[in-house]
C-alpha cells in the first residue's frame, strides 16, 4: 500500500491511503488520524489500511478523491528520530581520494551514521529555503526506510522485520558549512537544514522484486533545472543494507515507531550513471580535471528526484523543489 499526509489537521497532517497509480486517495478516517499514530499501533492499523488500499485500487473506496501533490505534506511531517547513514562507499572513497586520504578499514565493517534533523520535514513540493548561496547548497537523493518500534540491540535479521515503509528523501546539505563544523569534532548542525520527503511512503511488498536483501534495486533518477543529472543504481555498491543500518542505530538504544533511517547519497563505482548530489559530481571532476566545474545550487534552481518501476511509472511520486532565498 501507499500512504501520504495532507496539509491539514495540524502539524502532523492527515493520513491518507493513496492509489497505486498515485492519482486518487482516501482519508484513513476511523483507522488512524496521522502517519505517526498508524505507526504507533502498526500491527493493528496496517491490516485495516491494507483493506482500505485494496478497496481504493479496486475503485470501491467511499470518499475517494483526486490526488493533488501540491496539497501533500511530507508523509511524516515530523518524526521522533531521523538517522542518516553513508552506505554507498564509492562516494566516501572518491571524496577521500580527492583530498589524498585513505579510507579507514573500519568503514567497510561499521556503518557511518549521524543524527539528522527530524523536527520537521519539507513536503514534496515545498521550496528549499536558504539564507545565502554562499553556504554551498546541495541536494542529496537518498532512499529512506521507516520502522515501527525496534528493540535495543536488535540483530540485522530482527531489524529487517521492523522495516515497515520505504520512501525517498532529499537530504539537503550546505556544503561550505560542513568543513568548519566537522573540524570541531562534534558533527553536523548548521550544515544540515530540513530535508524533503517523497509524496508517499510504500510498504516493501509494494515494490515486488525491486525490494531484495533489504535494498531497493532501482535507479535513483535526478534532474537539475529540468536537465538529466543522474540515475545511480540503488541496489549496487550499497555496503550496508537497511537491516544492517537499522541494527546499527539500535545497538545501544531502542528506536521509536516512526524512526527514519537514510541510506546516504546513492553512488556507484560506475560514474557514467551520473550522480545523486553535487558534491559527488564535483569530486569526480576534481579527480579528472584537478578542479570542480559544476556549481552548487543557486536561488531559482529547480530539482527533481524520482524512482520509477520497470514500466516507467513513479513509485513514490517525485520530489520537485525550487531553491529560494530566506525573506
Amino acid at each position: 500500500m501507499k500512504l501520504g499526509s495532507l496539509k491539514e489537521g495540524g502539524r502532523d497532517g492527515t493520513l491518507i491511503v493513496v492509489s497505486r497509480d498515485l492519482t486518487h486517495a482516501v482519508k484513513a478516517t476511523g483507522i488512524a488520524a496521522t502517519m505517526q499514530s498508524a505507526l504507533d499501533d502498526w500491527s493493528n492499523t496496517a491490516p485495516r489500511l491494507n483493506a482500505l488500499s485494496d478497496a481504493l485500487n479496486a475503485g470501491h473506496a467511499t470518499g475517494a478523491f483526486a490526488l493533488e501533490v501540491a496539497a501533500l505534506a511530507a508523509p511524516l511531517p515530523r518524526a521522533y528520530e531521523f538517522v542518516d547513514g553513508s552506505a554507498y562507499l564509492p562516494h566516501v572513497e572518491r571524496v577521500r581520494r580527492a583530498r589524498g586520504a585513505e579510507v579507514p578499514e573500519s568503514f567497510y565493517v561499521d556503518p557511518l551514521m549521524y543524527q539528522a534533523t527530524s523536527a520537521g520535514f519539507l513536503g514534496p513540493r515545498d521550496p528549499v529555503v536558504v539564507p545565502s548561496e554562499e553556504y554551498g547548497i546541495d541536494l542529496e537523493a537518498e532512499v529512506v526506510v521507516i520502522t515501527d518500534d525496534v528493540p535495543m540491540a536488535a540483530t540485522s535479521e530482527q531489524a529487517a522485520q521492523h522495516i515497515q515503509l520505504v520512501g525517498l528523501v532529499n537530504d539537503v546539505s550546505l556544503r561550505n558549512l560542513i568543513p568548519g563544523e566537522l573540524a570541531k569534532g562534534f558533527g553536523f548542525l548548521q550544515s544540515k537544514p530540513r530535508s524533503a520527503l517523497s509524496p508517499v511512503f510504500v510498504t516493501p511488498d509494494e515494490l515486488g522484486d525491486a525490494w531484495q536483501d533489504e535494498k531497493l534495486h532501482l535507479p535513483m533518477r535526478t534532474w537539475l533545472n529540468e536537465k538529466w543529472f543522474g540515475e545511480a543504481e540503488c541496489g549496487i555498491d550499497m555496503q550496508f543494507n537497511f537491516a544492517q543500518l537499522v541494527a546499527h542505530a539500535a545497538k545501544t538504544r531502542p528506536l521509536t515507531a516512526g524512526t527514519l533511517i537514510g541510506s546516504g547519497t546513492i553512488a556507484n563505482q560506475d560514474t557514467s550513471k551520473g550522480a545523486s548530489c553535487l558534491a559527488e559530481q564535483r569530486t569526480v571532476e576534481t579527480l579528472r580535471d584537478g578542479k570542480p566545474s559544476t556549481p552548487f545550487l543557486k536561488f531559482g534552481d529547480s530539482l527533481r528526484i524520482d524512482v520509477t518501476d520497470k514500466s516507467g511509472a513513479s513509485i513514490f511520486g517525485a520530489i520537485e523543489q525550487r531553491v529560494t532565498r530566506l525573506k
